[in-house]
């Protein structure tokens, strides 16, 4: 593995409030950048910013709300006055909301999609100037399997992370003239973070992520390797990549078992009132790394699971091929 050599260079982290972004922050600390950190939550991103600061990093905090492109070029412009320089911007903040299709509200559908697809797109347009006009720099897409792997009662959040894979592709062929400005995508898996806590949930029964859940600092660690060497696609977590497979050979099926998979769920679940989370306004609970769902740093205890179900998946896809003809 290459040496990672961050300090001294300028940072944007977006979502950094909570989750796998706070995680990220954290972790990118250790290497004494100089950090910019955007939420809506400002109070939350001060905590970040103390911890950040106990490993040496330089850290600016900035309100953002990435749906407002003028507030995103405001927070591109800061990073860049901040130490005369913009070296990597990581966009990572996003939102989920679940439920049929029909009985989620439109408006629901269409701030996930400001969120999770403009709000990268507002990211990338203030940033690329600076990156253009030094002729080097880092765009991270943290866009997670719904990128490729649809979710049934998550109609939004799929057409805004399958869109996400579009305009990345899109965007990377556009600058293969600029051989020193990079776009990279991660695909994370699952992650121990309170997003789904923070949901948009009109399903009436509790969300839980499915397992294998992942540690986010997985997650940071894979964002971290990519700022220093960049890679166009990264998958976090063996689940990822097996799920990649899975829709690739057998669409059809792998979305079949997923939407059955959920309808199971819902039958079982909690009973809960709907609610728009995090959709509209930013929240003042559970704004931790961690959600509390999984086995902090022990995501290898799940992987056994999730490999033997999608090989079971695999299998009954081939026979289903097999037996058709």
């Amino acid at each position: 593995m290459k040496e990672i050599r961050l300090k001294g260079k300028t940072i944007v982290i977006t979502g950094a409030s909570s989750g796998a972004g706070r995680a990220a922050a954290v972790e990118f600390a250790q290497y004494q950048p100089n950090l910019v950190l955007a939420s809506r939550n400002l109070d939350a991103l001060d905590e970040v910013a103390g911890e950040c600061r106990l490993f040496g990093a330089n850290v600016l905090t900035v309100e953002t709300d990435v749906t407002d492109p003028k507030a995103v070029i405001k927070l591109a412009n800061a990073a860049n006055d901040w130490y005369n320089g913009l070296d990597i911007w990581i966009n990572n903040a996003g939102v989920l909301a679940a439920g049929d299709f029909e009985t989620t509200p439109m408006e629901v559908h269409e701030q996930v999609i400001k969120t999770n697809l403009l709000g990268y797109m507002n990211g990338a347009h203030a940033v690329m100037p600076f990156f253009k006009a030094q002729e080097h720099g880092v765009l991270i897409n943290n866009i997670s399997v719904g990128g490729y792997l649809p979710v049934p009662y998550g109609v939004g959040y799929s057409a805004s992370k399958f869109g996400l894979t579009g305009f990345s592709e899109a965007l990377r062929g556009e600058l293969s003239k600029w051989p020193q400005i990079h776009v990279c995508d991660l695909y994370p898996a699952f992650l121990d973070t309170p997003g789904i806590q923070h949901a948009g949930n009109y399903t009436g029964k509790q969300l839980k992520p499915a397992p294998p859940v992942y540690d986010p600092k997985r997650l940071a660690e894979a964002m971290v390797n990519v700022a220093n060497d960049p890679q166009n696609s990264t998958y976090v977590g063996s689940a990822s990549l097996l799920l990649r497979m899975s829709h690739a050979l057998f669409p059809s099926l792998t979305t079949k078992i997923t939407g059955a998979v959920m309808r199971r769920y819902f039958k079982a679940a909690a009973p809960i009132q709907s609610t728009s989370g995090n959709l509209f306004n930013t929240v003042k609970y559970s704004m931790a790394p961690y959600g509390g769902f999984g086995i902090a740093g022990k995501p290898k205890a799940h992987r056994k699971y999730i490999a033997a179900g999608l090989a079971t998946g695999l299998i009954a896809g081939v026979c289903l091929t097999v037996f058709r003809k």
